[in-house]
């Protein structure tokens, strides 16, 4: 429904059809059914407003039902007690509506300009309705007059809070309009009927359903603006609904003023109650005047206090701006055009160590000396020509002692502000803070341990060099060191390193440590890669030198890797292709180096294609076990077997486990083909049937993924395998890696009921340390050393021997892998060895062929024993 004038005219003009076309019956049957229209609209209104205006909205609604009620039980008449049952629930509601906070001068206005207003009406509705209706000598036309005195009232009282600015004004309006329509036509029905002028009823009848009409108007728009809350009026808005409460009840006095001298200018005489009500109503008049003065009065008096508050505010505010200005960390200044200082904040003096009033009047471009002064000026002259120009440099500038401070210079031009009328500088000394900078840009781009660049500033002047080529070298026995004389002695080989390379690679070349014990750098010559060996070639030979750390002499070699650029389109190929070398030089045992050469990328993807076919075999079931038998020496029985993994590829065929278990151990697959290989080994074991060792060999990576202890427990139990028949066999390697948290894991493996077996004694790091800290069961004697056994060299025969002694000293079983022949075999059983593995004996074997050989035993073993 569109907004405006045009409906509620449209209205008027349908009424006032009506009005001659229709009998008074019909008129009062539709007043009637739009009552209840207004009544239904109130309901759904009422349900979307707040409690204080959903009350005025219920008053509406039963209202406009007890005067459709009236209309159909008088017998279609529009005139009766439903329309005084109306305007008393509709007063009623005005009355006990919550109204918002307001002063009692306020309130005591509202109250008179009500009675004003009444009084009024009733002076008008006194002389021509009431007295007519009086003589008629009926009760109830007597009675209506005076209720629509009190509607007209109500009416207006509700117009005068009318505002512009609030979303139901339109609605305040039609409400207001419609109450007014049905009170003028009830009063004009009453003086028809007294006059026995029944015939023109349509008329008031009419109005009455106009004013109804108005109702059901502002219902449905306030319908459609949906949910209004308590929201706060403009300054505009307060300003208009002040007016209109003054002015109203003046209206409603000139009205009434109007009404009556045109009754006493047609000949007609004043009544006492005419006379009381005019007396009445100047004496409100009066009082409403005294209110306002007072009300007046205690606005000025609010309106000085508020005043007063915010001068006192405001002077707050400027001590606290000022106490801020002058304590601050900044140097505030307002200098004229040509830099002379008109004012000058305190705190100058605790920055730079001048008085404040010694720099009022002067040009700061002289004060400051020639070179800072150019720079300032400069500044200036940028901001004059921009009114609110804004310019941030940095300037170098002399403290009172003598010290130069690196400030940083603020210049706003608020030349043309009528407050300001200057140019207002704030200077900060930013030394400290530049001096912070630097050194964290120093500690960002450098190693902190060793003061080498690091891997971030290495790839960004890497990035800046056109042809050059670069060094990726890695420590031997690193870790070895950290591991057995501590971090701290770590860090202090890589210090002594760090100095070395640094004595050896020469400017303009770059030394840089990318982490841990792996160092770089970037050979920038025109004859880069001539040059890398050479610089290769001394590096070698300056780290073969001793290091001392805590009084001991290290020795600490290095595999160094060598890329050019010419082999490389960005940087991340470069350095991948000199990991790849470094790599290879420390397959070749370390103290070398290496060049790249393409082929070393040809084998890194076949290394990788290798992982992703060992991924797939996991899933696949490629994999399969084979057992080498254990022989105990003095009874040539089978005690035992070791399970050895082969991985029957599909296109490659039968792949040996030295091809496939170092990258096992270097991607992570170690961990669910260790314990596929445990769970397989078990089963195996179980299902032979005999009381049978079963030794499994386990791996660094295995004890670091995890809960060993657990998962070795889980498979015990899935499988049915006795604790005490599986053997897990470990190298030093495991017993070297984080020593106190290894040793608390194999505690716990040893808590299960499992035997330990440390493999290939005698080719790590100081072994014999951890014959005593580790619970070990079993000690395997490395093939390296039984291969000597065929030399006849007396020496050793010894070493074996005191191997032998060394295990059985410790309460260990020792176990001698990679017998070849009858001579070691013959050898070893007279040193005292307990067990014996290799391939004289047997070859591992697949599970079935090993199942025969626990039935038919060693032949082999059978022949190379004497007969006793």
């Amino acid at each position: 429904m569109k907004s405006g004038a045009a409906v509620p005219v449209l209205m008027l003009l349908l009424a006032v059809a009506l009005a001659t076309t229709a009998d008074p019956g019909v008129v009062a049957v539709l007043t009637g059914v739009v009552a209840l229209g207004v009544a239904g609209a109130a309901v759904h209104v009422m349900r979307r407003r707040e409690a204080r205006t959903r009350l005025a909205w219920v008053g509406l609604g039963a209202g406009a039902v007890a005067e459709a009620v009236g209309i159909f039980v008088d017998g279609r008449t529009a005139t009766g007690l439903g329309h005084v049952a109306m305007v008393a629930i509709v007063t009623v509601t005005l009355f006990v509506i919550p109204q918002p906070k307001r002063s009692r001068l306020t309130a005591l206005r509202s109250v008179v300009d009500a009675l004003l207003v009444a009084s009024s009406l009733l002076m008008t509705s006194w002389n021509f309705v009431f007295r007519p209706a009086e003589d008629m000598g009926s009760a109830l036309l007597v009675v209506l007059p005076i209720a629509d005195v009190v509607l007209g009232t109500v009416a207006i009282v509700a117009l005068a809070r009318w505002h512009r600015g609030y979303r139901g004004s339109s609605t305040v309006v039609l409400i207001s309009g419609g109450l007014l329509m049905i009170a003028l036509g009830d009063s004009v029905a009453v003086r028809l009927l007294a006059d026995n002028a029944g015939a023109w009823l349509s008329l008031p009848e009419a109005g009455r359903l106009a004013g109804y009409a108005f109702l059901l108007l502002g219902a449905i728009r306030a319908a459609a603006m949906g949910s209004i809350t308590n929201e706060e009026p403009d300054d505009e808005a307060v300003r208009s609904r002040r007016s209109a409460s003054l002015l109203l009840p003046y209206v409603a006095v000139l009205a009434a003023l109007i009404s009556g001298t045109m009754w006493l200018a047609t000949g007609h005489s004043s009544s006492p109650v005419f006379t009381w009500c005019r007396f009445v109503s100047i004496g409100l008049i009066m009082l409403r005047e005294l209110i306002l003065v007072l009300d007046n009065r205690q606005l000025a008096r609010r309106l000085e206090e508020r005043v007063t508050d915010r001068t006192a505010e405001l002077a707050d505010r400027e001590q606290r701006f000022r106490a801020l200005v002058e304590q601050s960390s900044d140097s505030l200044a307002i200098l004229e055009a040509d830099s002379t200082v008109r004012y000058q904040s305190s705190s100058v003096e605790r920055i730079f160590g001048y008085p404040a009033a010694a720099l009022v009047g002067q040009r700061l471009v002289d004060v400051v000396g020639r070179r800072a002064g150019l720079v300032i000026q400069a500044a200036i002259n940028d901001v004059l020509n921009r009114p609110g120009g804004v310019t941030t440099f940095r300037v170098a500038l002399r403290h009172l002692d003598s010290d130069w401070c690196l400030s940083e210079m603020t210049i706003t031009n608020l030349l043309d502000d009528p407050y300001v009328q200057g140019l207002v500088f704030n200077t900060r000394d930013v030394s400290d803070a530049q001096r912070l900078q630097d050194q964290l840009i120093h500690e960002a781009y450098h190693d902190a341990l060793t003061g080498l660049v690091n891997r971030a500033l290495f790839r960004e002047r890497l990035a800046a060099t056109d042809a050059a080529s670069i060094l990726f070298l890695d420590l031997d026995g690193f870790k070895e060191v950290n591991d057995s004389l501590g971090h701290a002695a770590g860090d202090q080989l890589l210090v002594q390193v760090a100095a070395r390379l640094q004595d050896a690679v020469p400017s303009p070349h770059t030394v840089a440590r990318l982490g841990g014990d792996e160092f770089a750098v970037i050979v920038d010559s025109p004859d880069a890669p001539t040059d890398a060996e050479a610089l290769a070639a001394r590096i070698l030979e300056r780290l073969d030198e001793p290091f001392t750390i805590e009084a001991r002499e290290l020795h600490v070699g290095a595999g160094i890797g060598i890329a050019s650029s010419a082999d490389a389109t960005d940087i991340e190929q470069l350095q991948r292709n000199a990991d790849l070398a470094m790599y290879k030089a420390k397959e070749a045992g370390g103290g070398v180096y290496a060049a790249y050469d393409p082929a070393m990328h040809n084998a890194l993807m076949q290394r990788l294609g290798m992982a992703d076919d060992l991924r797939l075999a996991l899933e696949r079931d490629e994999l399969v076990l084979h057992y080498q038998p254990t022989v105990d020496l003095a009874s040539g029985e089978i005690i035992g077997f070791e399970a050895l993994v082969r991985w029957q590829h599909p296109t490659r065929g039968m792949v040996p486990p030295l091809e496939f278990i170092g990258i096992a151990e270097s991607t992570g697959l170690i961990v669910p083909l260790g314990r596929w290989v445990l769970t397989e080994a078990c089963r195996q074991a179980v299902e032979w049937g005999r009381p049978l060792k079963m030794a499994v060999n386990v791996s660094v990576r295995q004890f670091e993924a995890g809960d060993l202890a657990a998962t070795v427990a889980a498979v015990l139990a899935e499988t049915g395998m006795p604790a005490d028949q599986l053997c897990l066999e470990m190298t030093e390697s495991v017993l070297l890696t984080d020593t106190d948290e290894n040793l608390s894991r194999i505690v716990a493996l040893k808590a299960l009921g499992v035997m330990l077996a440390m493999d290939d004694f005698g080719t790590g790091y100081s072994s014999l340390a951890y014959l005593r800290r580790f619970p070990m069961d079993v000690l395997k004697i490395d093939r390296s050393f039984v291969d000597r056994l065929t030399t006849g060299d007396a020496g050793d025969e010894t070493l074996v021997t005191t191997i032998v002694r060394l295990g059985h000293r410790f309460g260990m079983r020792t176990v001698a892998e990679g017998i070849e022949d009858e001579t070691q075999l013959t050898a070893l059983r007279a040193m005292g060895c307990d067990y014996a593995q290799g391939y004289f004996l047997s070859r591992p074997l697949p599970s079935a062929a090993a199942g025969a050989l626990l039935e038919t035993g060693l032949p082999t073993y059978a022949a190379a024993t004497p007969t006793r």
